[in-house]
C-alpha cells in the first residue's frame, strides 16, 4: 500500500472520542451542520465551533448566518455555538483553530468536513498545528451518506475528490500541508494517548 492509501484508511477508520470542541468547517452547502450537531447533541463536546467567514453560495460556502439558525432548531444552545469568522480558506481555517485552541487551551478537537475534503483538511491542520509547535488531538469525522455523483452548484463530490488530491499535492509543495508520513505517525501517537 502507498502512504496515501494507509493515510486514507486512518483518516476513514478514525474512531472519536469526546473533546473540547466540535470544529464544523465551513462548505458544502448545507450539508455538514447536521453532522455537527449531532455529534454535540450526543455529548461528544459542549461547544461548535463554525469555521469560515466566505460567501460564495456558488462553490458551498454559505455563511454562519444561514446555518446558525438550522443548528438552533436541531437543539444546540446559542451559547454553545462560536463563528470563528476571520479566515476564508482551510489554510487559514486551520490557523485561526489551532490559535482558539491554545487560548482556550483545548486538547481535544473533532474536525467535521465533507468525506472528499476531509484529508486536505487534516493535513492542514496538522501542519498548521506542527508550525505553531503544539500537540493535541484532532478527531476526523467525515460527514458521511453523502451523494458522490449528483451535482451541486460547487460540482459532484467525485469531482471535488479529484480536485482535493490535486490541491494536496499542490499545498503540499508550497508548505501548508503534512505528509502523509507525518500523518501516519501523528495517529499512531494519537492512539496511544
Amino acid at each position: 500500500m502507498t502512504e496515501r492509501e494507509i493515510f486514507m484508511a486512518l483518516v476513514d477508520g478514525d474512531s472519536i472520542q469526546p473533546s473540547d470542541a466540535i470544529i464544523l468547517l465551513e462548505g458544502d452547502g448545507f450539508n455538514r451542520y447536521h453532522h455537527a450537531t449531532q455529534l454535540y447533541k450526543v455529548g461528544f463536546a459542549p461547544i461548535i465551533v463554525f469555521s469560515g467567514g466566505i460567501t460564495n453560495y456558488d462553490y458551498g460556502s454559505y455563511p454562519y448566518e444561514k446555518i446558525k439558525p438550522l443548528m438552533l432548531e436541531q437543539g444546540v444552545l446559542e451559547s454553545d455555538l462560536y463563528h470563528e469568522s476571520t479566515s476564508l480558506n482551510t489554510k487559514q481555517q486551520a490557523d485561526e483553530i489551532i490559535k482558539l485552541c491554545i487560548i482556550r487551551e483545548w486538547k481535544r478537537i473533532i474536525l467535521v468536513g465533507s468525506h472528499y475534503h476531509q484529508y486536505r483538511a487534516y493535513l492542514t491542520f496538522l501542519k498548521s498545528m506542527a508550525d505553531a509547535n503544539v500537540r493535541f488531538l484532532i478527531y476526523n469525522s467525515p460527514v458521511r451518506n453523502l451523494m458522490w455523483f449528483s451535482s451541486d452548484f460547487w460540482g459532484n463530490r467525485f469531482d471535488c475528490l479529484q480536485r482535493e488530491f490535486e490541491r494536496i499535492d499542490l499545498y503540499y509543495d508550497k508548505g501548508d500541508l503534512a505528509s502523509y508520513k507525518d500523518a501516519i505517525e501523528y495517529q499512531r501517537w494519537k492512539e496511544k494517548q
